[in-house]
């Protein structure tokens, strides 16, 4: 049978016209019109004031922490239930990361973010909170302890466009909020991200740095490095034609969930990742733990009935990289990582795939 992916691409028909009027205007490289437009209609939805396209979504985080001043010898909080690339930007500028395990919500735990602060060898400039598989962390507790502390709030929002805390967009709570259109995202350009917030020199300073730091003359003019970081037309592009289906996409993800929890919820030993008082989430990936089974074994039945799935994030602390990095845990994450899966929830799967993928995870238990 056909491979059923974990969230593969899902086109809207309209990628082809889009991307067949960049040919046209032979403007294929980074900038224009569609860059523009993509900008636009992510803030149209978000309701962020302004967006910066980017080439990768850890590209824009980059640049997040340029422009907040993030250098050499600073201690960045971060989630560790995670994707690297939520980090890795904490290295490129010589910073030190702070690990801060997840709460039962299985977000960033406001708790041990306290903590994190009050423990630090001085205090740290930025957070970098993750919303995990399109969920909504707690973003007005983390907003009201880091806003009384002065530390920078900086919104990984790369899994979670769509997903909304008390009716507002997921990245637009923080300083600045980043958004992913990897392949395997919600909204996919095939690879990209994007920079939004409410402060217009933030942006300005940015779209500078990611345009190799150019100075405003007819020469190539040059006072400090910048990056190659900018999105190109051609990307954009097939990005606006998925705005335009977003709302269905995220309604699918939903009811997607929806239906594995009616297939699978009756079983004991399995539970769901949840969803916090006044949140609606995206539900990017259906994610499940296994109380009593090795989730090792779901992931091989279901390999070998052509279908992939994946254990959930490995914990940043517990990654050889950062084994020296200073870490505040309570074994959340560490036993979300030994039980969880995620399992296929591509927008375009039929409810015929998913009964099968819960036959066979039945069949197991």
């Amino acid at each position: 049978m056909d491979r059923i992916f974990l969230s593969p691409p899902h086109m809207s028909g309209k990628e082809q016209q889009y991307i067949a009027e960049v040919f046209e205007s032979n403007y294929i490289a980074p900038l224009g019109v569609f860059v523009n437009r993509f900008e636009e209609d992510i803030c149209r939805y978000t309701g962020a004031k302004y967006a910066l396209a980017t080439n990768t979504a850890t590209a824009a985080l980059h640049l997040a922490l340029r422009v907040l001043g993030i250098g050499a010898g600073d201690y960045v909080l971060a989630s560790s239930f995670t994707f690297i690339g939520s980090v890795n930007a904490i290295l490129y500028q010589h910073a030190h990361p702070v690990f801060v395990d997840s709460d039962k919500s299985w977000n960033l735990s406001p708790v041990l973010l306290k903590e994190a602060i009050e423990k630090a060898p001085q205090k740290p400039k930025a957070l970098i909170v993750t919303h995990l598989y399109g969920q909504m962390a707690k973003m007005d507790e983390i907003m009201d302890i880091c806003q009384r502390e002065g530390i920078f709030v900086i919104e990984d929002a790369a899994e979670s466009l769509g997903a909304s805390l008390y009716g507002r967009q997921s990245g637009t709570f923080g300083d600045i909020g980043v958004y992913s259109f990897n392949g395997n995202k919600i909204l996919s350009t095939s690879g990209g991200g994007m920079l939004v917030s409410d402060n217009e020199a933030w942006i300005e300073k940015a779209k500078f740095l990611s345009t190799q730091a150019k100075e405003d003359f007819l020469h190539y003019e040059h006072r400090e490095f910048g990056y190659n970081y900018r999105m190109s037309n051609v990307l954009a592009a097939i990005g606006v034609a998925q705005m335009e289906v977003l709302p269905e996409r995220v309604k699918r993800r939903r009811e997607i969930f929806a239906l594995y929890r009616e297939h699978l919820g009756r079983i004991d030993e399995i539970g769901f990742m949840p969803e916090i008082g006044g949140s609606e989430g995206n539900r990017w990936l259906t994610t499940v733990t296994f109380e009593h089974t090795d989730p090792t074994r779901v992931i091989q039945a279901l390999e070998a009935e052509n279908i992939e799935s994946r254990p959930l994030w490995k914990p940043m602390h517990l990654q050889p990289l950062f084994k020296d990095a200073l870490r505040y845990e309570d074994g959340t994450s560490a036993r979300l990582f030994q039980k969880g899966l995620c399992l296929p929830s591509g927008s375009a799967m039929t409810d015929e795939s998913l009964i099968r993928i819960c036959m066979i995870i039945k069949g197991i238990l």
